[in-house]
């Protein structure tokens, strides 16, 4: 008796903020990788399928994209940078003894 089948893999390659599509509002994305993969003997061996989509936290719609889309939004994500946002620097030695509402 031969056991075979297949069984469904999701990968998050990301998250993104976008506009969503459908409820217009500027909200993390995920984006995911299904890798479906044919199993003998509940082992998976090769893919049978790929699939890249982005889904909306915000109101839940998912939509798909292809590839090479995929590996655009995932280089745009890598471009971005990941420290502090500008603006909230650490206060100087000098500035923090000072009272800004001391006249």
């Amino acid at each position: 008796m031969i056991i075979f089948g297949s069984r469904g893999y999701l990968y998050q390659l990301a998250i993104l903020t976008l506009v969503c599509g459908r409820c217009g509002n500027p909200s993390a994305h995920t984006l995911r990788k299904r890798v479906t993969k044919f199993t003998l003997f509940f082992v998976p061996l090769f893919p049978l399928s790929v699939k890249y989509a982005t889904q909306c936290t915000f109101c839940g719609v998912e939509n798909r994209t292809t590839k090479e889309q995929a590996e655009q939004l995932l280089a745009q994500s890598a471009a971005m940078p990941q420290g502090p946002q500008q603006g909230y620097a650490q206060p100087t030695p000098q500035q923090q003894g000072q009272n800004p509402y001391q006249q």
